[in-house]
């Protein structure tokens, strides 16, 4: 008889259970700490290969910088311009795997448009063209098709107004546009991987921190309660990215603070592709205002030194939103203000510290790290990366604590809310809401079909297209245990205050 796939949810009761079967004095092949993309990504990945898996993390998912992208996943172009052919290629490979295997649902094509003003000079008009031409070499490479990913080309001034109505039109030569991929939001790849993970029989384990880890052995400390346990692994691998310092101190990192502005789209116009914008006196860098779910434009970013203790939350410097909407008035016909910014955030890049350097060029790429006591570490490394990265460490730590493991098979691995994932709903997406469907995918007639709540399909509040049955769905399937949970990562209602306070009200309501 077939052993019967695990649930993909989780909740409550399932992490209860969990920590229940788990057990003072468990045994497992592999703890992972950190319930990040990149610990999501290792549990998975470890889970598939037919591991004993538990994740822990002492807040949420998502809950430190693997919410505070630009929601891109990048082709690997600036790294590229940068000489560093390595991680640009496997960045194309690794985005193409998620848009056209593992995660189309979650991510899609972004057209980024790059005026052509009397401000640009020629031989910058010339380094974005040979770039966005490179980009497009790096697509082919990576074997993503153009129907998935479309080619670079120029574009007259008016498709360019149309595609960003507000860019300025003074001296406007029409423009260069590109494409790259976009998360709908990348808690939501996260909560994805983790419940892929939860499929493959991973134990997700949220407000559960992590203590004295050594190579074999970890003391777990549910935050709810207060109770602790031991477990033995056969296996601890630390994914806590800029905490991981606090798993093994003999980690220097060397953060930098990457902040996005928050508008209301209606400011730029309700652009249908991201302004792409030179920072003046610099190469191969730019700001991006793209356009995002809930009628919103993300402004970012910057790339800041973050020396001192890490934060829960990081904060955005003032300094920072002047950067930021000084650099973006240069392509804009009406300039924006701070009194136009409806919310801001800020996150910090766990990268390895290898001397002085603006942490512009701090290099991206990872690195896995033993402690004395025996504690591998994943550092460094990026977003669109993390497939690779817990491939990475997982293949370490299946050669040197010799694991009975099957191959990697994350890169055909759909994840949940994929069309070819076991759990995607039967029959059609066609007549839900596109905004549901954008963050659900095949899932999403789940949502309606599973709600118990009244007014399943309601919005949560005027002028937000969250429906009811969503933050229903995001405790009963999602893991979420607490109203952030769900106002600040199942969704993104809370990045605006104002809408926040809308919908707190449904929230507690639903969270009961």
């Amino acid at each position: 008889m077939s052993t019967p796939t695990p649930s993909a949810a989780l909740n409550a009761d399932r992490r209860t259970a969990d920590l229940t079967a788990l057990g003072d004095g468990g045994r497992v092949d592999v703890v992972v700490i950190g319930g990040g993309i990149t610990g999501a990504g290792i549990a998975l990945d470890a889970a598939s290969r037919g591991l004993s898996v538990v994740l822990v993390e002492k807040h949420d998912l998502a809950f430190g910088t693997s919410r505070w992208s630009s929601k891109l996943v990048h082709g690997g172009l600036r790294y590229l311009a940068t000489g560093n052919v390595g991680i640009a290629r496997r960045s194309a490979a690794e985005r193409g795997i998620l848009m056209t295997r593992t995660a189309p649902h979650l991510v899609t094509a972004m057209p980024q448009l790059v005026p052509l003003l009397p401000s640009m000079s020629a031989t910058s008009r010339a380094l974005v063209r040979v770039g966005f031409a490179a980009g497009d070499g790096l697509r082919k490479l990576a074997g993503t098709p153009a129907s998935t990913l479309p080619r670079s080309r120029r574009v007259d001034a008016s498709r360019a107004v149309d595609l960003v109505p507000t860019v300025r039109r003074d001296g406007l030569d029409g423009a260069f546009l590109a494409y790259d991929g976009q998360l709908v939001d990348d808690a939501r790849l996260v909560v994805a991987v983790a419940r892929t993970a939860a499929q493959h029989g991973a134990r997700i384990l949220t407000r559960v921190a992590a203590s004295d880890a050594t190579g074999t052995s970890v003391r777990l400390t549910d935050q709810l309660t207060g109770e602790t346990l031991d477990v033995t692994a056969r296996a601890v691998l630390n994914a806590s990215g800029v905490w991981a310092g606090d798993v093994d101190p003999s980690i220097t990192l060397r953060p930098s603070r990457g902040t996005h502005l928050v508008f209301d789209a209606a400011a730029f116009g309700n652009p249908v592709a991201a302004l792409t914008v030179p920072i003046p006196g610099a190469t191969n860098r730019f700001i991006f205002a793209m356009p995002e779910q809930l009628g919103r434009v993300y402004l970012g970013l910057t790339d800041e030194e973050a020396p001192g203790p890490i934060p829960d939350v990081p904060e955005p410097t003032p300094a920072e939103v002047s950067f930021l909407l000084d650099t973006v008035n240069t392509a804009l016909a009406v300039a924006l203000g701070p009194e136009d910014v409806v919310g801001a955030y800020a996150g910090l890049r766990p990268l390895i510290d290898n001397g002085p350097g603006p942490t512009a060029d701090v290099s991206r790429e990872h690195a896995v790290v033993e402690s004395a006591t025996g504690v591998l570490s994943v550092i460094g490394g990026k977003l669109t990366e993390y497939r690779y990265m817990a491939q990475d460490v997982v293949d370490r730590a299946v050669a040197r604590r010799g694991l009975t493991a099957g191959p990697c098979r994350t890169a055909d691995l759909p994840l949940v809310g994929a069309p070819a994932n076991p759990g995607a709903a039967p029959g059609s997406t066609a007549g839900l809401p596109p905004s549901l469907v954008a963050r659900y995918g095949a899932e999403a007639p789940n949502v309606l079909v599973q709600a118990t709540c009244e007014r399943p399909g309601d919005a949560v509040a005027d002028g937000i297209d969250v429906i009811r049955a969503e933050f229903e769905y995001a405790r009963t399937h999602e893991g979420a245990l607490t109203v952030d949970d769900v106002l600040d990562r199942r969704t993104r209602i809370g990045l605006v205050a104002s809408d926040r306070a809308k919908a707190i009200g449904a929230a507690i309501e639903l969270l009961g």
